[in-house]
């Protein structure tokens, strides 16, 4: 440790320097007035310092109150000594800033274990400033990657009416968003968008009906799961006054001529009455109607777009849905996959909610640790989208900090499914049952098929596998095929 002794008296400041460096093992530099030490501290930066205080042309308290005020004096610790043992001097010195305070004769014990603390001193203060730059440094690296980031997801967004800024990060979903370009310059073309539960389907509809600008066109939803079967029929196409018992005086006009010159979507098609859905298909058809109790015609300016999380085609196989309005409706097909089957886009977009979030509730949250990713990651998202967006909101609305941590994740763990079908596969104990129903049939099906994919269609390991005899296996083909 170099050490700048300042003493205006000879033997003392001898002494004292002796003892430092022969039983210390310290360096030391001397001057014998605080003025000429000044100097050579501006030039040296000394970490310690001993000063005698009362000293000619400058005293050993304005020596520390220069060193005090200089951008790097924090780093240097000041021994102050004095041969008059007086309360004030202490005082002045300690208020000066210097870290201890000796009486002469000083006292070799009391001086070594002085600088021993120095010492200490001196050790945690280089800690401190080496942790902080490497913070600094690590900090902007992070802030660098952060803004490079938000570039990509800046550039990420598409913005959806209505909806807002939605992340498309993948390439099967930047296929979906041009196709919903290209559909939206043709209003007389039907889409008809399949996908689980929370995959966006009003989403993908609403930037089929908005193109990439705002437009004061109407965008009218309806949820077919929502409405009454007896109730169906007057709130699509309305009613005449008199139509029914408790119809209003003046009639009502239907959701599809709210939806003249704009838009139409029937969510959940397939909950939509059987015997309602031959007066669609004409809808869409003739584009005209007929009100409930009229037999005057309504021409139709109206582009239909329809959703679905079930699959229209096995159920018009049931006879649940009409197979000519499931063709009529699919002239335009969107299918959006499962976020399980897009893991590339599990972080990206739980990374844009978090932003969204925490700049909404005012958190610190920015970045996710390793251990959050791999849960994320591995989760199944039976819920897609909607899940992981509701998962982050939580995190956000039950902790603040820079990182989300593993353990804020910790309920995701404790799922049935936080592990990926793949590592889970269907056997006796391990088969988790949806909440509403389950069809027997459709399962068996898509067992065989996953089966025969498994051994490259090859029917006798198939069968095999299955436990099933060769005619068997064939009967059950025979369903899909």
């Amino acid at each position: 440790m170099k050490i700048l002794l300042v003493d205006d008296e000879d033997l003392s400041r001898e002494a004292i320097r002796d003892f430092i460096v022969e039983q210390l093992g310290h360096k030391i530099d001397e001057y014998r007035n605080g003025l000429d030490a000044w100097k050579a501290w501006q030039e040296f930066h000394y970490p310690v310092v001993i000063s005698d205080i009362k000293m000619p042309v400058m005293t050993g308290i304005e020596l520390i109150e220069e060193i005090k005020n200089h951008p790097k004096g924090k780093l240097t610790d000041v021994i102050l000594i004095t041969g008059y043992a007086d309360t004030d001097s202490a005082i002045r010195a300690l208020k000066a800033g210097a870290y201890d305070y000796l009486q002469k004769p000083v006292n070799i014990e009391e001086l070594a274990s002085v600088l021993d603390k120095v010492e200490e001193h001196q050790s945690l203060l280089s800690e401190n400033t080496e942790l902080k730059d490497n913070f600094s440094q690590t900090f902007n690296k992070e802030t660098d990657k952060l803004k490079k980031q938000l570039n990509f997801y800046q550039s990420a967004y598409s913005n959806v009416v209505g909806i807002g800024n939605v992340g498309i990060f993948s390439d099967s979903m930047k296929a979906i968003t041009s196709m919903c370009e290209k559909l939206h310059q043709d209003r007389t073309i039907p889409v008809l968008i399949e996908g689980e539960t929370g995959t966006g389907k009003e989403v993908i509809a609403r930037k089929v009906h908005f193109g990439n600008a705002e437009t004061n066109k109407p965008f009218v939803s309806i949820n077919c799961s929502a409405i009454s079967p007896s109730l169906f029929e007057s709130e699509l196409f309305g009613y005449e006054e008199g139509a029914f018992t408790g119809a209003k005086k003046s009639g009502q006009i239907g959701k599809l001529e709210l939806a003249q010159g704009g838009t139409i979507f029937l969510d959940e098609i397939g909950e939509m009455p059987l015997d309602l859905q031959p007066k669609l298909l004409r809808a869409i058809q003739q584009l005209e109607i007929y009100k409930v109790g009229s037999n005057k015609k309504v021409k139709l300016d109206v582009r239909f777009i329809c959703a679905t999380n079930k699959n229209l085609l096995d159920l018009s196989k049931e006879g649940r849905f009409r197979t000519d309005l499931y063709y009529r409706l699919s002239v335009a097909k969107i299918v959006i996959p499962p976020l399980r089957d897009r893991k590339e886009e599990i972080i990206p977009l739980a990374q844009m909610f978090l932003y969204q979030f925490a700049e909404a509730k005012k958190r610190k949250f920015r970045i996710f640790d390793k251990k959050a990713i791999s849960i994320l990651e591995k989760y199944n998202w039976p819920g897609n989208i909607r899940e992981l967006q509701n998962t982050i909101e939580r995190v956000v609305l039950l902790y603040d900090d820079y990182e989300v941590k593993s353990q804020y994740l910790s309920f995701l763990e404790n799922d049935d499914i936080y592990n990926d079908c793949k590592d889970k596969p269907l056997q006796p104990g391990n088969i988790v049952l949806p909440e509403d129903k389950l069809n027997l049939e459709n399962l068996e099906i898509e067992i065989v098929k996953k089966t025969l994919k498994k051994f490259n269609q090859n029917k006798t390991k198939t069968a095999e596998y299955l436990g099933l005899t060769r005619s068997a296996l064939r009967s059950r083909i025979s369903k899909f095929q």
